[in-house]
């Protein structure tokens, strides 16, 4: 008889409190702002793919399934990783050519509460998650081109709705690296290249981090199914 599947209720309470905080920030500035405004956002769309990986991840270790494949996983850390690095880094550092650090100033109140939910609750549960909750091996090389594509989308898609969406229209580009009024498409070309790059360091980095970590997630306390019968 095949042993019932082990439990990780640790890793299942953990990855649940991480969506709900990716779930809270989004919900919040969709109340707070424009919905289709708050979705053209690499953030909120980040933190979407969190919620809803990290759910799933959740489940399937309360209830002992095999989990999710790890190119999927470490893909989502890798996006939340990005949208709290750029934040942190370019967006709210003043030394940044980037830096939008007086709207950031301006931020107050359930706007404060968003900000530090997405940009850094979900980033740093994420990666904590990673190292120390979720077992390594099953990465390519292959994986880190894989993951670029969305970033590249997303690049894709910011461009094409600030083309459509009038002069002066609020957040026409929802990030100042990607301004065509400011830079011109020659320079956001430069800095998408820049960034790209970046992304793709960031994702080898998780490909060979993966292969030197310790396995601390063998060594969490499990828990069998409940009413299971005796190994056979």
């Amino acid at each position: 008889m095949t042993p019932p599947a082990a439990r990780r209720p640790l890793a299942a309470a953990f990855r649940a409190l991480i969506s709900l905080a990716a779930i809270t920030g989004i919900v919040i500035d969709l109340i707070l702002g424009s919905p289709l405004r708050v979705l053209s956002y690499f953030t909120i769309q980040s933190n979407l793919i969190v919620a809803a990986v990290f759910a799933v991840s959740a489940w399937r270790a309360w209830t002992g399934r095999p989990p999710l494949p790890a190119w999927l996983k470490t893909g989502t850390v890798l996006y939340i990783s990005i949208t709290g690095l750029v934040y942190h880094l370019v967006l709210a550092n003043a030394a940044s050519d980037f830096s939008m650090t007086d709207q950031v100033a301006m931020v107050s109140g359930w706007h404060t509460a968003s900000n530090n939910l997405l940009h850094t609750v979900t980033p740093l549960g994420a990666v904590i998650d990673w190292f120390l909750l979720t077992r390594p091996g099953g990465l390519r090389l292959r994986h880190a081109g894989w993951w670029m594509l969305y970033p590249l989308a997303y690049l894709a898609f910011a461009l094409i709705r600030g083309a459509a969406l009038s002069p002066g229209s609020p957040a026409r580009y929802p990030y100042p690296f990607l301004d065509v009024d400011q830079h011109g498409y020659g320079g956001v070309a430069g800095n998408a290249v820049v960034f790209g790059l970046c992304f793709y360091a960031l994702a080898l980095a998780y490909v060979g981090l993966d292969r030197i970590r310790p396995s601390f997630a063998l060594h969490e306390n499990r828990i069998s199914s409940p009413g299971a019968g005796p190994l056979k």
